[in-house]
C-alpha cells in the first residue's frame, strides 16, 4: 500500500533535474561536457524560449534541431575558467529512452586553479528545477547542485 502511495505521490509531484558532467581530458587538454535532459522538457523550453518547436527524438531538420539545442544550451552553461569566459563548442546529442545526452567540449584551457560554472538549465521553465553538476578536474572531484536561488557555482583549487 506504501508503494502505491508514493507513485501515486510521486505523479502528482514531478521532480525536475538534469545532471551535467564536466571531465578535464588531459590528452586533449579540454573540457568534456555532458548534459542529461528529458526531452520533453528542453522541446517546451525551446519552444518557450525561441517560438519554434521541434521534435528531439524524430527531429524533421537535424540540422535546425542542432541549433536551437547548442544555442539553448550555450545560453543556459556558461563556464569561466581562471576568471576568463571558456568557450563550449556543441558537438552533439543522443536520445537514451526519454532523455537526451548532449555532448559539448572546450578550446584547449590552462591548468585550473578557479573554475565557475552558471547552469540554469530549465529554471525558465519549472521553478523546482535542480541541476547536478559532476565536476572532475585533475585529480579532484566536485559534486553539486544549482537551482533558482543559486545558478551559480565557484571553486577555487588550492595551491
Amino acid at each position: 500500500m506504501i508503494h502505491i502511495l508514493l507513485i501515486i505521490a510521486s505523479l502528482l509531484h514531478p521532480f525536475f533535474v538534469s545532471v551535467t558532467d564536466i571531465n578535464q581530458n588531459a590528452k586533449s587538454k579540454t573540457l568534456e561536457i555532458s548534459c542529461k535532459i528529458f526531452c520533453n522538457d528542453l522541446e517546451l523550453a525551446i519552444l518557450k524560449e525561441t517560438n519554434k518547436k521541434i521534435d528531439i527524438i524524430h527531429p524533421q531538420d537535424k540540422v535546425f534541431a542542432n541549433k536551437l539545442i547548442a544555442n539553448y544550451t550555450a545560453k543556459h552553461i556558461q563556464l569561466k575558467l581562471n576568471g576568463k569566459p571558456c568557450n563550449l563548442h556543441f558537438v552533439g546529442y543522443e536520445n537514451i529512452e526519454d532523455a537526451i545526452w548532449i555532448y559539448l567540449e572546450s578550446d584547449k584551457v590552462q591548468p585550473i586553479q578557479t573554475f565557475e560554472i552558471r547552469n540554469d538549465i530549465l529554471l525558465n521553465l519549472h521553478p523546482e528545477q535542480v541541476n547536478i553538476i559532476n565536476l572532475k578536474i585533475d585529480l579532484m572531484e566536485e559534486h553539486f547542485k544549482t537551482d533558482r536561488q543559486k545558478t551559480t557555482f565557484k571553486f577555487s583549487e588550492e595551491k
